[in-house]
């Protein structure tokens, strides 16, 4: 960047889009003299309509190691655990609503659903839970943008899908959520509703341009999620959930590694102080693996669908 211009990487998928531009508006509220401009990278998952969660970012990681851009804009639950040499997340957005919707055109809650009835999703994470409530009903991969997911429901491809209800209320899509699944019903992914503000380690110009945008309570949350994943190897291709919030002072982290049938479902829950919340992730995801959690994560065939 110059002392006057800032560039931003992102995926050209609308949502994605609305993402970057977001972070724009916000950016130039609190830098009025700051010229802001977009880079659309079309990145290999979406080319592919697939793949596990780096796949979305790696290049627009290439872009800001490269220096074509200074920051790069993700959904944080799209994030690798682990970052390139050289860059980092310095920044994690508040948080938007972090739950899963149930969107059909003929049905309003998942009891609904008759037997043997198609539900779309790409997402290991969900098929579990959904398969552990009603396992009589028939989970089907489902792919592409939110656009496309909601276009191949519509023609009645599936009884019903389930997507993030954060993407849907960005792109101001709530009116197409029947219900909301709670969180007992389905744990989101971690990091799931937040954005998440990716640069060079070494750029301190460009984090202090970016540091009043990292919302401290979202950011601790997510960092407690992120220690779990990490501890448990919790990959693209395994489903696990985790989702922090606060009570109190103190930080409530739930954490779930389930069978991607539904046939099992190991939960964990403690409740930490907010100055060390790797320890409270770690500590969760210990209970876990106490629970038998690395039996199901080591059969998970690599084969399945994204954790996501």
């Amino acid at each position: 960047m110059t002392n006057s211009s800032l560039t931003i990487a992102t995926r050209e998928s609308p949502l994605a889009l609305w993402q970057a531009n977001w972070v724009k508006t916000q950016l130039e509220h609190f830098h009025p003299t700051l010229k802001i401009t977009l880079l659309g990278l079309t990145t290999s998952g979406d080319q592919l309509q697939a793949g596990g969660k780096g796949l979305f970012v790696k290049e627009l990681e290439e872009a800001l190691l490269a220096g074509r851009a200074d920051i790069a804009v993700h959904s944080v639950k799209d994030v690798p655990m682990d970052f390139p040499s050289g860059l980092c997340l310095p920044v994690l957005c508040e948080r938007e609503d972090p739950r899963d919707a149930f969107i059909s055109n003929h049905f309003t809650y998942l009891d609904e659903l008759p037997t043997q009835a198609q539900i779309g999703t790409s997402s290991l994470r969900r098929q579990s839970q959904l398969y552990a409530i009603r396992p009589d009903i028939q989970v089907e991969s489902l792919r592409g943008n939110v656009n496309t997911r909601l276009d191949r429901l519509d023609r009645d491809e599936f009884s019903a899908i389930v997507l993030a209800v954060a993407g849907l209320k960005r792109l101001n899509l709530q009116d197409r959520i029947c219900s909301y699944l709670s969180l007992e019903q389905s744990l989101p992914a971690a990091g799931q509703g937040v954005l998440g503000i990716e640069c060079r380690t070494e750029d301190n110009v460009v984090q202090s341009l970016i540091a009043p945008l990292n919302h401290v309570e979202t950011a601790l949350c997510v960092q407690a999620e992120r220690a779990m994943c990490q501890y448990l190897g919790g990959g693209c291709h395994v489903p696990i959930a985790a989702y922090a919030m606060f009570v109190g002072k103190k930080i409530r982290l739930r954490g779930l590694v389930a069978r991607p049938d539904g046939s099992l479902l190991l939960r964990a829950e403690r409740t930490g102080e907010s100055n060390n919340v790797e320890a409270l992730g770690v500590a969760v995801a210990k209970e876990l693996v106490q629970q038998g959690a690395e039996s199901i994560l080591s059969f998970v065939p690599r084969g399945w669908p994204r954790a996501q």
